[in-house]
């Protein structure tokens, strides 16, 4: 099988966005009066985007909000991370040595992430690794489509004008694997994400520890 392009999901994957989404929901929920938060809690509630984050957030304070509260309350959240999320999100061990072999291999790289577009795009520049992606689709690019949402993952294949039977997706999380799968191709499950569970039960094609292991992978396959 011969790779030509991988699709990685951003959160748990390639950074560990926990700290700057943790600052940003506590600041929110305190504005309501809420308590904060803690960084465990905050890591099971990543990946199924925003609003999702900020009504998971309050339910564990006790609180449900209406869908306009939810709007209001992720706008502002959007407004802080905009501060805080480029400053308080590293790349995770052998990321970047990971995309500069593959870049140097030939391998066209894209993102696939249910982060809003205006979050992504600023991180990926703040982390300078902006240049790395041909193809970077946000959770609010296509509308109503996202993961797990097969068409998410191929929208990004289109861009990089590369068929299935050539590409794989790298992610954590369930909704990398039924994304990834349901479009084709084979999903590599890396071990230190946001799963909730044992990452082994996720049903990934193939599971790396560290993201330098990615490229050795790729040339086996």
């Amino acid at each position: 099988m011969r790779i030509r392009a991988v699709v990685f999901d951003l959160d748990g994957t390639l950074v560990d966005s926990a700290p700057g989404l943790q600052t940003a929901v506590n600041v929110v929920l305190e504005a309501q009066g809420c308590s904060s938060i803690g960084l465990a809690d905050v890591q099971s509630m990543i990946g199924d985007g925003i609003p999702a984050l900020i009504n998971k957030a309050f339910a564990q304070r006790g609180r449900t909000l209406s869908k306009q509260e939810t709007d209001k309350a992720a706008s502002q959240f959007r407004d802080i991370y905009a501060d805080c999320g480029p400053r308080e999100t590293p790349l995770y061990p052998g990321a970047r040595d990971s995309l500069n072999k593959l870049t140097s291999l030939g391998i066209s790289l894209g993102l696939c992430t249910n982060k809003p577009q205006r979050s992504t795009e600023p991180l990926l520049d703040a982390l300078l690794i902006d240049h790395y992606f041909s193809a970077v689709f946000g959770g609010d690019l296509l509308a109503g489509i996202r993961k797990p949402d097969p068409r998410h993952v191929l929208a990004v294949l289109a861009r990089l004008g590369i068929g299935a039977a050539e590409a794989v997706m790298v992610g954590d999380s369930p909704n990398d694997v039924l994304a990834g799968q349901g479009a084709g191709i084979p999903v590599i499950a890396v071990t230190y994400g946001y799963s909730l569970g044992p990452v082994e039960a996720l049903g990934a094609d193939y599971f790396i520890d560290n993201l330098r292991e990615l490229p050795a992978l790729l040339m086996d396959l």
